[in-house]
């Protein structure tokens, strides 16, 4: 039976973004604004985001994931990482993605090239920082398979004018990788991923390691289920490692998650304090060899 009073965010070990050590188990900015992501509806309860950040902090979670385009009604995940965090404590890595936008109302927009200093900006503005420690690339869904020279070459300008310290890409292709790669030092991958994912994939992630690349899954515990969160709908399977471990269904999936490779990092999000504590508990949590092939087979 996991502990998760007393389980910090090092039980899962460390890697390094660039120069930048980090636990493994890291924590996602989208859901601290609203219960439905993106949603301009109802906000989120203001201060109740402010101390799970906080408690965040306290289990040991040094990298947390973020963006300018994680807002709702009233509520902005930068802003509440500012009002939580700063003084920012020594070696906490905050990453945050640039590429989409959002206009006020909520609308989606795709910056140009030209475009991304601003988005960068914004989130230096928001975060109370003179500059970014990593920046991901988001690819649209629409270029997953062009060049993302252009834009990849502006983020390496920004680097190179000491407004971002590390580069990273998301939703990418290993050839988008290699040729972001080609341009200029790529610490992470953020790319969907998660039990049950194709064999492509699983490539994908062992190619990373290879390269000594960080690769950072989203929707780990959400699977199809993607913004939205969990369907609720596990498989026997992770139901019944789930039980052998005394652990609920998200924390088996974040544990083989973890076990895919010493270079992947997990951020699961949350605005519930329980289900922070659990995600970390998640990272002390050990599957066996026979456990691993059971969940990797399971689609």
């Amino acid at each position: 039976m996991l502990d998760s009073t007393t389980v910090s965010a090092a039980s899962a070990g460390t890697w390094k973004l660039g120069d930048l050590t980090v636990n493994r188990v890291g924590f996602g900015a989208m859901r601290l604004t609203g219960s439905a992501p993106f949603d301009m509806g109802a906000p989120s309860d203001r201060e109740r985001s402010v101390r799970v950040l906080r408690r965040a902090v306290d289990l040991g979670v040094n990298h947390i994931d973020t963006a300018a385009f994680y807002f709702s009604s009233l509520r902005s995940a930068n802003e509440l990482i500012n009002r939580a965090l700063a003084p920012y404590p020594d070696g906490l890595v905050i990453v945050t993605k640039v590429w989409p936008g959002r206009n006020p109302s909520g609308e989606w927009w795709w910056a140009t090239p030209e475009q991304l200093r601003g988005q960068v900006e914004e989130n230096l503005r928001q975060l109370g920082r003179d500059h970014l420690d990593v920046v991901n690339l988001r690819v649209p869904p629409s270029r997953r398979t062009g060049s993302i020279a252009e834009h990849f070459g502006a983020l390496a300008g920004l680097r190179d004018a000491g407004l971002i310290r590390h580069l990273g890409v998301s939703n990418v292709t290993p050839g988008q990788l290699a040729e972001a790669r080609s341009i200029a030092p790529v610490v992470c991958v953020q790319n969907p991923y998660g039990i049950g994912a194709p064999a492509a994939d699983q490539e994908f992630v062992r190619a990373c390691g290879e390269q000594g690349v960080a690769f950072v899954p989203f929707f780990a515990i959400a699977g199809a289920g993607r913004e939205a969160g969990a369907t609720g709908t596990d498989s026997d399977t992770v139901l019944a490692v789930a039980r052998a471990h005394g652990a609920t269904p998200a924390q088996i999936r974040l544990a083989w998650t973890l076990r895919q490779g010493a270079h992947v990092l997990a951020i699961p999000g949350t605005s519930d304090p329980e289900h922070l504590a659990a995600n970390v508990a998640a990272g002390a949590l050990r599957l066996s060899d026979a456990e691993l092939a059971l969940l990797s087979g399971d689609h």
